[in-house]
């Protein structure tokens, strides 16, 4: 492994964050934290954790032996001074003395001991670091590390490799008794250099963060060096063959399957590295044995399902089986959680469905109720199926037990982590076609807020109204006329997200001319892009929203012009009508299946289409001034681009409502439907 120490660097960021009010020591300790964090054979998305002992002055002015240690949740990679909060020793000394604290005490406790009680919550391994004497500490799940440790003779290895510098502490439940464990052992062997929680992680320390982050380096390199030097065995494998079904085609399937309780992103990946290992005629058995650190159970669950769909001929048949694989893993998951959740515990069982699912001989699905979430999850699964592979091929791995793994999973400090708000659209994904424009803009931040994934389509990147804004969402060029180009870019939708939800088709133009000499050309244009473009996007998506088996939304920009046509504006006005009998046909054909279809009815928007110029045209046109003609509705108000984004998502959320026609336009009676 690689030493990434630099002194140049490290007395750069000193100087740096020096004249931002943090000490050396904190600064050095952010250095070294980084360094590790962006190491993913030592860390992964906020896991691993950092501390450095210091001093620091309370709010009364007394002056505390403190420790900085990362705060629960920090991702190391990018940590920052406000990322460590600083925690009072001597109460934390005086609470390992302690025979049992619950480990909702041992945090309130440590909360209370806070010199910044803003701070965020201490990592809860604060008291294993704060046992340790040594200045400064770090702690890693590094993959070389658990490969040694799970297997069956894990511990001698350990032993062997590293001696007498690194004490092994046998795996103990993370909190309070680890802490407890640690505390016993340490005094023991107070001369150590590190310490290997078995089946867990490393533990490294020393008087300066260089010297800890040395001793990371030199031990896991020390086991990187055992490792390469073990026999390996070939591994028996399944038949290699290339799937009549793709995985833009299965996404959907699974991702139905998985959301029918809860709403889910899926995100597919695959390499020569996962399959050599999702390929292994055993890997359903060596895969379904646990995690290789407790962490990962919180991400990818105490199992990984494998699905081998070779033999189905064609899609009911893939559909079929992965129903029968994903409803056992559900029962046998339900098994488990009875098993060991003990009355007094009052547990809820979490969500039984499987977070990672392995299809061989195509790839792995990761599953979130976001799109990083499901992205980290396929992280974690990638490494994990690495790990358990490495030690396959040498020996045979071996995982804590699962009531362990059960402990963990439902331990309240883990799963705070991950409990934030479920927002209404929670695991949603939004394709908003004329994304980039004002209305488009409005539509996606609105719906971004109320917790959907927001995919953007447009036409041309070099017209872009608010570049700052779309760079917040994930974005695709094409035309929204061309079928083929919206094939693809709804395969990639559902390789990256798994499918679709919500449909805002919303992308226009519009042309004024007088009906009569209004060129053919012109006329067919603005039909390609006011109605048909409309129609491809729509028919696509109920194509998608099918394989789901999930219901969906249509929803159409139309305009006031289909009802209310205005003097010039009839190339545009006709198609939008033809637009509002398509978004009512969608409505008749697909109802059953639980696709709502709906429109908005909006007149007079200040967005990319209605341009100032063309205001001021319109308003000659009508015989008024610009203002007037902007506020010529009952109410005598302006219509905003926001105004629009909220009926989109009122009609979004509305469950029973489709067919319907949502009109904003400040009161328009010519206008009004119903």
């Amino acid at each position: 492994m690689r030493n990434n120490f630099s002194k140049n660097r490290i007395k750069s960021l000193v100087n740096k964050l020096k004249k931002l009010g943090v000490i050396k020591e904190l600064a050095e300790r952010i250095y070294t934290s980084r360094l590790l964090g962006l190491n993913k054979d030592l860390v992964l998305h906020g896991g691993g954790n950092t501390s450095v002992k210091s001093k620091a002055r309370d709010i009364d002015g007394e002056i505390h032996d403190i420790m900085y240690i990362k705060g629960s949740g920090s991702d190391l990679s990018t940590i920052e001074a406000k990322d460590f909060p600083a925690v009072k020793l001597k109460p934390l000394h005086k609470l390992t003395e302690k025979k049992f604290v619950t480990d909702e005490e041992m945090v309130s406790y440590t909360r209370k001991n806070l010199i910044d009680d803003n701070s965020p919550n201490p990592s809860v391994e604060t008291l294993v670091h704060a046992v340790i004497q040594e200045k400064f500490i770090d702690h890693t799940h590094s993959n070389a590390i658990l490969e040694i440790t799970n297997r069956k003779n894990g511990y001698r290895l350990c032993q062997n490799i590293f001696g007498k510098e690194i004490l092994v502490v046998p795996y103990v439940m993370p909190g309070f008794i680890l802490a407890k464990k640690v505390n016993q052992l340490y005094k023991k062997n107070p001369n150590i250099k590190g310490i290997i929680l078995f089946k867990h992680g490393i533990f490294t320390f020393g008087g300066s963060a260089q010297e800890s982050y040395n001793r990371m380096i030199r031990y896991v390199s020390k086991a990187e060096k055992y490792l390469k030097s073990e026999k390996s065995k070939k591994l028996k494998k399944i038949k290699s063959i290339k799937l009549i079904h793709t995985s833009e085609n299965i996404a959907p399937i699974i991702r139905g399957i998985v959301s029918r309780k809860n709403n889910y992103v899926l995100n597919f990946r695959t390499s020569l590295s996962i399959l050599n290992i999702i390929n292994v005629k055993s890997s359903k058995k060596f895969l379904s044995l646990g995690v290789v650190t407790p962490d990962h159970v919180l991400r990818i669950k105490p199992k990984i399902l494998v699905i081998n769909i070779d033999s189905c001929v064609d899609i009911q048949g893939v559909t079929k089986t992965i129903e029968i694989e994903i409803d056992q893993y559900k029962k046998n998951y339900t098994k488990y959680f009875n098993k060991y959740n003990k009355s007094k515990y009052k547990n809820s069982m979490l969500d039984p469905v499987p977070q990672i699912i392995a299809i061989q001989n195509l790839g792995i699905f990761s599953i979130g109720r976001t799109l990083s979430n499901a992205m980290i999850n396929g992280d974690i699964a990638e490494m994990a199926i690495k790990t358990i592979g490495n030690i396959e091929r040498k020996t045979s791995f071996s995982s804590i037990s699962m009531k362990d793994i059960f402990d963990v999973e439902y331990w309240s400090l883990e799963q705070a982590k991950l409990k934030k708000e479920s927002l209404p659209l929670s695991g949603k994904v939004t394709v908003i076609t004329g994304g980039t424009g004002s209305i488009g803009m409005a539509t996606a931040n609105k719906f971004k807020l109320m917790g959907s994934e927001v995919i953007l389509l447009d036409i041309n990147k070099d017209k872009i109204l608010h570049q700052d804004l779309v760079n917040k969402f994930r974005t695709f060029f094409c035309d929204v006329r061309d079928r083929t180009k919206i094939k693809k870019v709804f395969k990639d939708i559902c390789l990256d997200y798994g499918g679709i939800d919500c449909v805002i088709s919303n992308a226009g133009n519009a042309f004024e001319h007088e009906i009569a000499t209004l060129s053919d050309k012109d006329f067919k244009k603005s039909f390609e892009t006011n109605f048909f473009a409309h129609q491809i996007i729509a028919s696509e998506s109920v194509l998608l929203m099918k394989k789901q088996n999930l219901g969906g939304v249509l929803l159409f920009n139309i305009s006031k012009q289909a009802v209310n046509p205005g003097k010039n504006f009839g190339a545009y006005g006709m198609p939008k009508s033809a637009l509002l009998s398509l978004c009512k046909q969608y409505a008749l054909e697909y109802g059953h299946i639980g696709i709502r279809s709906n429109g908005v009815n909006a007149d007079k928007v200040e967005s990319g289409l209605l341009t100032k110029t063309m205001i001021k045209r319109r308003s000659i046109a009508r015989g008024v001034s610009v203002d007037n003609y902007l506020k010529g509705n009952i109410l005598k108000k302006r219509i905003l681009p926001e105004d629009v984004a909220n009926a989109f998502y009122h009609l979004a959320i509305s469950s029973k409502t489709t067919a319907s026609i949502f009109t904003v336009d400040g009161g328009n009676i010519e206008a009004s439907l119903r």
